[in-house]
Protein backbone atom coordinates (compact mmCIF):
# COMPACT_ATOMS: atom_id res chain seq x y z
CA UNK A 1 0.00 0.00 0.00
CA UNK A 2 1.29 3.28 -0.92
CA UNK A 3 2.13 6.21 1.89
CA UNK A 4 1.96 9.06 -0.45
CA UNK A 5 -0.53 11.64 0.35
CA UNK A 6 -3.71 11.43 -1.57
CA UNK A 7 -5.15 15.15 -1.01
CA UNK A 8 -9.01 15.80 -1.67
CA UNK A 9 -10.03 18.36 -4.18
CA UNK A 10 -12.86 19.75 -4.96
CA UNK A 11 -12.64 19.10 -8.87
CA UNK A 12 -11.78 15.19 -8.45
CA UNK A 13 -14.59 14.64 -5.63
CA UNK A 14 -17.84 12.79 -5.31
CA UNK A 15 -20.16 12.06 -2.40
CA UNK A 16 -22.35 9.48 -1.19
CA UNK A 17 -24.02 9.39 1.96
CA UNK A 18 -25.32 6.02 2.23
CA UNK A 19 -28.12 4.36 4.83
CA UNK A 20 -29.16 7.38 6.55
CA UNK A 21 -32.28 5.88 7.14
CA UNK A 22 -34.97 6.92 10.33
CA UNK A 23 -34.76 3.37 10.96
CA UNK A 24 -31.19 2.37 10.89
CA UNK A 25 -30.10 6.01 12.65
CA UNK A 26 -31.88 4.31 15.69
CA UNK A 27 -28.83 1.59 16.00
CA UNK A 28 -26.30 4.05 16.15
CA UNK A 29 -24.52 4.34 19.71
CA UNK A 30 -21.29 5.74 19.23
CA UNK A 31 -22.19 9.39 18.85
CA UNK A 32 -25.47 10.97 20.83
CA UNK A 33 -28.12 11.19 18.74
CA UNK A 34 -28.22 15.21 18.30
CA UNK A 35 -23.71 14.96 17.53
CA UNK A 36 -24.55 12.32 15.26
CA UNK A 37 -27.46 14.48 12.98
CA UNK A 38 -25.35 17.79 13.12
CA UNK A 39 -22.19 15.84 12.03
CA UNK A 40 -24.31 14.09 8.80
CA UNK A 41 -26.04 17.48 8.14
CA UNK A 42 -22.62 19.33 8.35
CA UNK A 43 -20.94 17.08 5.85
CA UNK A 44 -24.05 17.93 3.34
CA UNK A 45 -23.50 21.14 4.22
CA UNK A 46 -20.00 21.15 3.05
CA UNK A 47 -21.21 18.75 -0.32
CA UNK A 48 -23.36 21.97 -1.54
CA UNK A 49 -20.77 24.71 -0.13
CA UNK A 50 -17.97 22.97 -2.70
CA UNK A 51 -20.20 21.58 -5.47
CA UNK A 52 -19.59 17.81 -4.74
CA UNK A 53 -21.43 15.43 -7.09
CA UNK A 54 -23.52 14.07 -4.15
CA UNK A 55 -25.25 10.60 -4.77
CA UNK A 56 -27.71 9.50 -1.97
CA UNK A 57 -29.06 5.54 -1.65
CA UNK A 58 -31.23 3.03 0.85
CA UNK A 59 -31.22 -0.13 1.30
CA UNK A 60 -34.70 -2.09 1.97
CA UNK A 61 -36.80 1.10 2.95
CA UNK A 62 -40.12 -0.68 2.86
CA UNK A 63 -38.92 -2.88 5.93
CA UNK A 64 -37.39 -2.00 9.33
CA UNK A 65 -34.40 0.18 7.69
CA UNK A 66 -37.00 2.80 7.10
CA UNK A 67 -36.71 6.12 4.33
CA UNK A 68 -33.93 8.31 3.91
CA UNK A 69 -33.83 11.29 6.96
CA UNK A 70 -35.87 14.00 4.67
CA UNK A 71 -32.88 16.45 5.26
CA UNK A 72 -31.37 15.22 3.14
CA UNK A 73 -33.43 14.66 0.48
CA UNK A 74 -34.27 18.28 0.63
CA UNK A 75 -30.67 19.51 0.69
CA UNK A 76 -29.63 17.43 -2.19
CA UNK A 77 -33.31 17.15 -3.93
CA UNK A 78 -32.06 17.17 -8.10
CA UNK A 79 -28.99 14.60 -6.67
CA UNK A 80 -29.19 11.06 -7.76
CA UNK A 81 -31.33 8.65 -5.55
CA UNK A 82 -30.76 4.93 -5.39
CA UNK A 83 -33.30 3.41 -3.45
CA UNK A 84 -31.67 -0.56 -3.44
CA UNK A 85 -34.47 -3.27 -3.54
CA UNK A 86 -32.64 -5.31 -1.28
CA UNK A 87 -28.75 -5.08 -1.90
CA UNK A 88 -26.84 -4.69 1.50
CA UNK A 89 -23.61 -3.75 -0.21
CA UNK A 90 -24.80 -0.83 -2.65
CA UNK A 91 -21.69 -1.79 -4.57
CA UNK A 92 -23.91 -4.26 -5.67
CA UNK A 93 -26.30 -2.25 -7.15
CA UNK A 94 -25.79 -1.37 -10.95
CA UNK A 95 -27.73 1.77 -10.90
CA UNK A 96 -25.91 2.77 -7.60
CA UNK A 97 -22.69 1.82 -9.34
CA UNK A 98 -23.24 3.47 -12.75
CA UNK A 99 -24.36 6.92 -10.79
CA UNK A 100 -20.75 6.63 -9.05
CA UNK A 101 -19.24 6.42 -12.75
CA UNK A 102 -21.07 9.02 -14.29
CA UNK A 103 -19.78 11.77 -11.60
CA UNK A 104 -16.59 10.86 -13.53
CA UNK A 105 -15.14 11.43 -9.84
CA UNK A 106 -12.33 9.09 -9.06
CA UNK A 107 -11.85 10.29 -5.13
CA UNK A 108 -15.24 9.21 -3.21
CA UNK A 109 -16.05 10.69 0.17
CA UNK A 110 -18.36 8.08 1.69
CA UNK A 111 -21.00 7.95 4.96
CA UNK A 112 -23.42 6.09 6.02
CA UNK A 113 -25.13 4.01 8.78
CA UNK A 114 -23.53 1.44 9.81
CA UNK A 115 -20.01 1.63 9.59
CA UNK A 116 -18.94 -1.80 9.24
CA UNK A 117 -21.67 -2.95 6.71
CA UNK A 118 -23.35 0.24 5.03
CA UNK A 119 -20.04 2.27 4.49
CA UNK A 120 -17.00 -0.82 4.66
CA UNK A 121 -18.76 -2.64 2.25
CA UNK A 122 -18.47 -0.45 -0.66
CA UNK A 123 -15.96 1.46 0.41
CA UNK A 124 -13.80 -1.84 0.41
CA UNK A 125 -15.36 -2.53 -2.66
CA UNK A 126 -14.50 1.03 -4.59
CA UNK A 127 -10.99 0.82 -3.38
CA UNK A 128 -11.22 -2.60 -4.96
CA UNK A 129 -12.26 -0.76 -8.31
CA UNK A 130 -9.46 1.09 -8.35
CA UNK A 131 -11.01 4.48 -6.51
CA UNK A 132 -9.50 6.85 -4.04
CA UNK A 133 -11.90 6.51 -0.96
CA UNK A 134 -12.34 8.84 1.89
CA UNK A 135 -14.42 7.63 4.89
CA UNK A 136 -16.22 10.24 7.03
CA UNK A 137 -15.99 8.89 10.62
CA UNK A 138 -18.04 10.87 12.41
CA UNK A 139 -20.51 11.17 9.70
CA UNK A 140 -20.88 7.06 9.96
CA UNK A 141 -22.62 5.52 12.59
CA UNK A 142 -22.44 1.89 14.69
CA UNK A 143 -23.99 -0.17 17.63
CA UNK A 144 -20.92 0.55 19.77
CA UNK A 145 -16.77 1.64 19.66
CA UNK A 146 -15.55 -1.88 19.52
CA UNK A 147 -17.41 -2.46 16.26
CA UNK A 148 -16.76 1.34 15.13
CA UNK A 149 -12.98 0.55 15.74
CA UNK A 150 -13.23 -3.00 13.93
CA UNK A 151 -14.64 -1.42 10.89
CA UNK A 152 -12.00 1.35 10.64
CA UNK A 153 -9.24 -0.97 11.28
CA UNK A 154 -10.34 -2.78 8.34
CA UNK A 155 -10.24 -0.23 5.84
CA UNK A 156 -7.59 1.57 7.11
CA UNK A 157 -5.92 -1.91 5.74
CA UNK A 158 -7.63 -1.91 2.88
CA UNK A 159 -6.05 1.89 1.93
CA UNK A 160 -9.40 3.89 2.64
CA UNK A 161 -8.44 7.23 4.55
CA UNK A 162 -10.07 7.71 7.52
CA UNK A 163 -11.69 11.32 8.32
CA UNK A 164 -14.03 13.70 9.93
CA UNK A 165 -16.03 16.52 7.71
CA UNK A 166 -14.55 19.68 9.46
CA UNK A 167 -10.82 17.69 8.19
CA UNK A 168 -12.34 17.42 4.61
CA UNK A 169 -13.81 20.45 4.51
CA UNK A 170 -10.27 21.96 4.92
CA UNK A 171 -8.37 19.79 2.60
CA UNK A 172 -11.42 20.39 0.03
CA UNK A 173 -11.05 24.65 1.13
CA UNK A 174 -7.11 24.53 0.96
CA UNK A 175 -6.91 28.51 1.50
CA UNK A 176 -8.35 30.50 3.34
CA UNK A 177 -8.26 33.13 1.28
CA UNK A 178 -10.35 31.61 -1.10
CA UNK A 179 -13.30 32.24 0.93
CA UNK A 180 -13.55 33.38 4.61
CA UNK A 181 -16.63 34.03 5.66
CA UNK A 182 -18.60 31.46 3.66
CA UNK A 183 -16.79 28.46 5.12
CA UNK A 184 -16.49 30.12 8.21
CA UNK A 185 -20.42 30.34 8.02
CA UNK A 186 -20.52 26.46 7.72
CA UNK A 187 -18.45 25.62 10.86
CA UNK A 188 -20.14 28.46 13.25
CA UNK A 189 -23.50 26.52 12.24
CA UNK A 190 -22.30 23.18 13.51
CA UNK A 191 -19.82 23.95 15.88
CA UNK A 192 -21.33 26.21 17.84
CA UNK A 193 -17.87 27.68 19.53
CA UNK A 194 -16.86 28.15 16.01
CA UNK A 195 -18.73 31.24 15.91
CA UNK A 196 -16.85 32.95 18.61
CA UNK A 197 -13.69 32.71 15.97
CA UNK A 198 -16.12 34.78 13.54
CA UNK A 199 -17.26 37.16 15.71
CA UNK A 200 -13.84 37.97 16.82
CA UNK A 201 -12.79 38.20 13.29
CA UNK A 202 -15.93 40.52 11.90
CA UNK A 203 -15.18 42.64 15.08
CA UNK A 204 -11.67 43.22 13.92
CA UNK A 205 -13.06 44.61 10.46
CA UNK A 206 -12.37 41.50 8.67
CA UNK A 207 -9.07 41.37 9.29
CA UNK A 208 -7.84 44.43 7.85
Amino acid sequence: MSNRYARLSKDSAAVLLIDHQSGLISLVQDFSPGEFKNNVLALADCAKYFKLPTILTTSFEGGPNGPLVPELKETFANAPYIPRPGQINAWDNEDFVNAVKNTGCKQLIIAGVVTEVCVAFPALSAVEAGYEVFVVTDASGTFNEVTRHAAWARMAAAGVQLMSWFGVACELHRDWRNDIEGLGNLFSNHIPNYRNLITSYLAKGNGK
